[in-house]
């Protein structure tokens, strides 16, 4: 299933000085770049899909491969693994990030800076939701999408961010446009609460970040609902290609 994507390892440390090591996968040759981070359940069919659309599109996608199998869903396996490896994933902490951040931020700096990626973006979902909005402060990442946001696990009225990372993340939107977070209004993991509190944090003045529910029930707007949630879902995919296109591709 990973047929035509190049494969390599990609070594980064923590600000704590940890290194965390993971494979990278790249698909596509567009001069214009989306990092797609893996949702928990896994680099399954449904987000390899997604990365095919944006191939389709001229994109060049870049999937790292945080946790799990490869080609198939393993939701609770990966929800175990995940739980074992706590030295890249803090899934309760609030108002502060995950370490595996700033290896994505790594990450990004060295397709900028040594693989010719001139124009980043960054699509986090689920597991890596709230990353996207922590990835929009780098000035290699020129525009993010949070879809379902997840963590802090069992506190949707918190922000897995600290008050130095939405500073700089409002900065960063007031220089290149707002960024999009998507959610169903059913999601009991990513729940109304959630977008309250991102909204809270971050359009209080101005809107840097737009909120989209779309109706009904379901989790996985991008990927393993896209086809449940129907015409809204698929409006809402158009929209984030369409807001790539703008800031990466114009």
């Amino acid at each position: 299933m990973l047929e035509g994507y190049q494969a390599r390892s990609f070594t980064a440390p923590t600000t704590s000085g940890h290194q965390i090591t993971h494979d990278v996968y790249t698909r596509g040759d567009g001069p214009a770049t989306i990092v797609i981070l893996q949702e928990l359940p896994g680099i399954g069919p449904e987000t390899l899909t997604l990365a095919d659309e944006l191939v389709a599109r001229n994109f060049r996608v870049v999937m790292p491969h945080l946790v799990g199998p490869l080609g198939r869903i393993s939701l609770l396996g990966n929800t175990l693994r995940v739980f074992c490896m706590r030295k890249e994933f803090k899934m309760f902490e609030r108002n502060q990030s995950s370490p595996v951040v700033d290896w994505v931020k790594a990450l990004c700096r060295d397709l900028r800076d040594e693989q010719g990626c001139e124009r980043i973006g960054v699509i986090g979902m689920c597991l890596t939701g709230n990353f996207a909005i922590s990835l929009i402060a780098e000035d290699s990442v020129l525009a993010a999408v949070a879809s379902q946001p997840s963590l802090p696990a069992q506190d949707q009225t918190a922000l897995h961010m600290s008050e130095a990372e939405i500073s700089a993340a409002r900065d960063r939107l007031d220089e290149v446009g707002p960024m999009l977070a998507l959610r169903f209004e059913e999601d009991k993991l990513c729940a109304g609460q959630r977008f309250k509190a991102i909204d809270a944090a971050f359009n209080d003045d101005a809107q840097r970040i737009k909120l989209i529910e779309l109706p009904g029930p379901g989790h996985s707007v991008l990927t393993l609902d896209l086809i449940k949630g129907g015409e809204p879902a698929k409006q809402a995919m158009q929209e984030v290609v369409a807001y790539f296109q703008e800031r990466l591709q114009a």
